[in-house]
Order: C-alpha cells, then sequence, then structure tokens
C-alpha cells in the first residue's frame, strides 16, 4: 500500500514512543535526522507530541495519596505532554516556531519548518489535537505514530489470531472502541478524535512511530506497513 501527501505532514507522535520508560534520547536523535532529511525535500511538519509514562507516572503518585478525578487525571497527561513538546522544540530549535500550540488557534499560519503541539484541554488525547489542527490548517490527512503498527480486530496484545486492517471507514473503526473518552485509554485513535475526523472527511493514517524506515517509505510515496482509516 502506498500514500501521497501534499507538503503538510501532520504527526501525533506518541508520547511512548519519545517517554517509553525514561527520555528516549537515541528514538529523539535519529527521528530529528528523520524530520531534517525530508525538509530539505520541501515537507513541513507538525508535530503533535503525546505524555507517555511519565503521564502515567504522575497520575498513579497522585493516586496513592488522594482520589484523582478524571479531569485530574488529563490535566496531568496533558502538562506532561507540554513538557515532551518542549523537548521536541528544543531539540528542533533552529527550524521549529518557539512557541508550543497549546491551545487551538493559538498560531493562525505555519510559518516554519517545524511546529510542535502538545495537549489542551481535558475529554480527549492529542490524537484529536492532531486531527484538528490538520482539519484547522486544510490538511487531508495525520499520521499516528504510536505503537499499534496497523489497527487490527481485537487486541493483539491479548489474541493471537488479531486480524490487521489495511483500510478501514471511520464508522467500522468506531464500532471497534468505546464511544467515550476516558483518562489512559488506548486505542490507535481516540473515540473523540475519530467523531471528528470522520465528521471532516479526514484521513488517519496508524504506524509503529519506532520504525523509521517504514515511516520513510510512507512519506516517499513506497509501499508501508500500516492502517489507513477513512
Amino acid at each position: 500500500m502506498t500514500y501521497r501527501f501534499g507538503k503538510t505532514i501532520v504527526v501525533a507522535l506518541g508520547g511512548s514512543i519519545v517517554y517509553p520508560d525514561g527520555i528516549d534520547s537515541r528514538f529523539i536523535r535519529e527521528f530529528k535526522k528523520f524530520v531534517e532529511k525530508h525538509v530539505k525535500r520541501g515537507k513541513r511538519f507538525l508535530l503533535v507530541i503525546g505524555g507517555g509514562k511519565i503521564s502515567r507516572l504522575y497520575q498513579e503518585a497522585a493516586a496513592r495519596v488522594s482520589h484523582l478525578s478524571d479531569e485530574d487525571k488529563d490535566w496531568l497527561g496533558i502538562h506532561a505532554s507540554r513538557s515532551n513538546a518542549h523537548l521536541i522544540r528544543t531539540v528542533f530549535r533552529s527550524i521549529a516556531n518557539p512557541t508550543v500550540i497549546d491551545a487551538r488557534h493559538k498560531i493562525k499560519k505555519l510559518t516554519r519548518p517545524v511546529t510542535v503541539a502538545a495537549g489542551w484541554r481535558p475529554g480527549w488525547s492529542t490524537d484529536y489535537v492532531a486531527t484538528a489542527l490538520a482539519h484547522d490548517f486544510k490538511v487531508s490527512e495525520m499520521i499516528i505514530a504510536g505503537k499499534p503498527d496497523y489497527v487490527y480486530d481485537r487486541d493483539p496484545g491479548k489474541h493471537k489470531g488479531a486480524r490487521p486492517f489495511k483500510t478501514l471507514s471511520w464508522a467500522h473503526y468506531r464500532r471497534l472502541i468505546p464511544g467515550r473518552w476516558t483518562p489512559g485509554f488506548h486505542s490507535p485513535v481516540d473515540p473523540i478524535a475519530a467523531k471528528l475526523a470522520q465528521k471532516e472527511k479526514l484521513k488517519a493514517i496508524i504506524i509503529d512511530g519506532r520504525n523509521l524506515k517504514n515511516f520513510a517509505n510512507l512519506l516517499n510515496g513506497k509501499d508501508f506497513r500500516g492502517t489507513v482509516i477513512s
């Protein structure tokens, strides 16, 4: 399967990629080279960074001391996402917009080769942020670069015979996942983002964000491993 992109690439980079158990400096170094290579070829990147394990560490620590509401859990995840986003913005300092997008419409125009965004408000994950930004900047799709390499019909970690999809509709995808968001929920695209993407007729491309060779194949119009939801 192949795919063709325009100039602007919207990527939701999973926090589990940036901060799996600690900050993955090796991956960040390789990802920086990867982005810079494609910037030289005329691409522009809008990177939305997730919270990763650090958000769960904060949530678990707080929960050991006091009862946490879902809103509190979301805010801890949002601030973890913002810390990770500032890290990535710093890494790309020479070519990045100095402002991290932490609220909708904070930046009206993409003027630099790299722009970085983070969590906004409780009630959704950074998948939603990527979806909303793709819509706002008139980009037809967003790449969800997390740990899953495909969307599966069942959890592949629990079911050996789980079947991957190369393509599926938003209506089909939304039947596979719960209809509401809860903090810490894991799916290739969160239910709030999926609803917005279906409404605005946007595509999501699910890939394993750790596999930069496959990521490069995707951006270069070559055969890649992943799922396109439309």
